[in-house]
């Protein structure tokens, strides 16, 4: 997987698995329905907002602001298989059809790239 389409699976695997464990992240959102989030403009929005400090945030919300930096640190060491695949599906649809919210999100969380560089060698 490269560069920014790590960057995404890392992003919606916050999404799903909003509080972090010690070995792994809950496995609480894993059955979240990522398709029904992508599908409705208000809440995907509201996400991104949230995860942009633009706006408020739900107890998820704010746990998924606390999970992404982690995640990006760590290569998603602590995502379950089911949760790198809903990452890979939000970054995608970001890519696809919300790509100026996808940069903003890049340059907030990646703004050195760093994260961006050490996937794209992989």
């Amino acid at each position: 997987m490269k560069g920014p389409s790590y960057l995404l699976v890392l992003l919606l695997v916050s999404l799903v698995a909003l509080v972090v464990a010690d070995e792994k992240y809950t496995r609480k959102y894993d059955d979240v329905n990522v398709d029904k989030i992508l599908q409705n403009n208000r809440v995907l929005t509201n996400y991104i907002r949230c995860l942009m400090d633009e706006g408020p945030c739900t107890a998820e919300g704010r746990e998924l602001r606390k999970t992404l930096p982690d995640a990006l640190s760590n290569g998603c060491d602590k995502c379950n298989d089911k949760q790198k695949v809903m990452a890979e599906k939000v970054i995608n649809h970001l890519k696809a059809k919300r790509s100026r919210d996808w940069d903003r999100l890049v340059a907030k969380y990646d703004p050195r790239g760093e994260y961006k560089k050490r996937y794209e060698k992989s």
